[in-house]
């Protein structure tokens, strides 16, 4: 297939032009500093590996972002991005959960095949939600969740995968292991075909990001209260 994927929930821009047909070729990838700089990187990144590729928009079988959760601002960017080219060129959208793109990085950099992904959501708070791996792929185990790190909840003998350990390693469960993953545009492409094949790929108008949290920024009240509030013992 050809598939363009990018995702920018986190801190670190990941993007990817995969060509299939007779000229196939391994994924072209890309990756750079996020946060406030997406934007303005994105498409210029979008742009290189397209003609590195050999690669129209419209020759795409889809686009196919991180939806969130994550960073408000780079789900934003995401969006907007994968709306307006896929508008343009009349391509479809795969919309992927961020969290089952860190666990399918787990898989690939480790084998885990049962894992708790954790994204920090900042305000002193993760994100998470459990997959298991099997024959039909993965599958998710539960809701997503937004809470203090202590509130994670791990099977016995699952591992925790994500970007949560530097910030709040302590105070996230123990687990089988711990594995640094985050969203990459290679995990992306991995789960794209079956996703597709599943038939959740869909218009341009379908580019639209999972917000887990509705209230993004505290107020200086609030921000003073949770510095004097005492930790959380495990």
């Amino acid at each position: 297939m050809n598939l363009l994927a990018f995702d920018t929930s986190t801190e670190t821009l990941f993007a990817a032009v995969q060509r299939g047909g007779p000229h196939a070729h391994g994924p072209l990838q890309y990756q750079a500093s996020g946060g406030a700089q997406a934007s303005a990187a994105l498409i210029p990144a979008i742009q290189d590996l397209m003609d590195r590729a050999g690669l129209r928009l419209a020759q795409l079988d889809a686009i196919v972002f991180g939806r969130g959760p994550g960073s408000f601002t780079g789900l934003r960017t995401a969006c907007s991005v994968a709306q307006g080219l896929a508008f343009g060129a009349g391509v479809p959208v795969l919309a992927v959960d961020t969290l089952l793109a860190v666990a399918e990085e787990a898989r690939r950099q480790e084998g885990a095949l049962q894992v708790v992904a954790v994204l920090d959501a900042r305000m002193d708070e993760v994100y998470s939600a459990a997959y298991a791996y099997g024959a039909g792929g993965w599958l998710r185990q539960g809701e997503f969740s937004l809470g203090r790190p202590e509130a994670v909840a791990v099977p016995a003998g699952w591992v925790l995968a994500g970007n949560a350990f530097a910030g709040y390693g302590e105070r996230l469960p123990v687990a089988a292991a711990r594995i640094e993953a985050l969203p990459t545009a290679a995990a992306l492409l991995r789960l794209a075909p079956a996703l597709i094949a599943a038939g959740q790929a869909g218009p341009a108008a379908r580019a639209l990001p999972l917000y887990i949290r509705d209230k993004v920024a505290q107020t200086t009240e609030e921000r003073a209260a949770l510095r004097a509030a005492p930790p959380i013992k495990p």
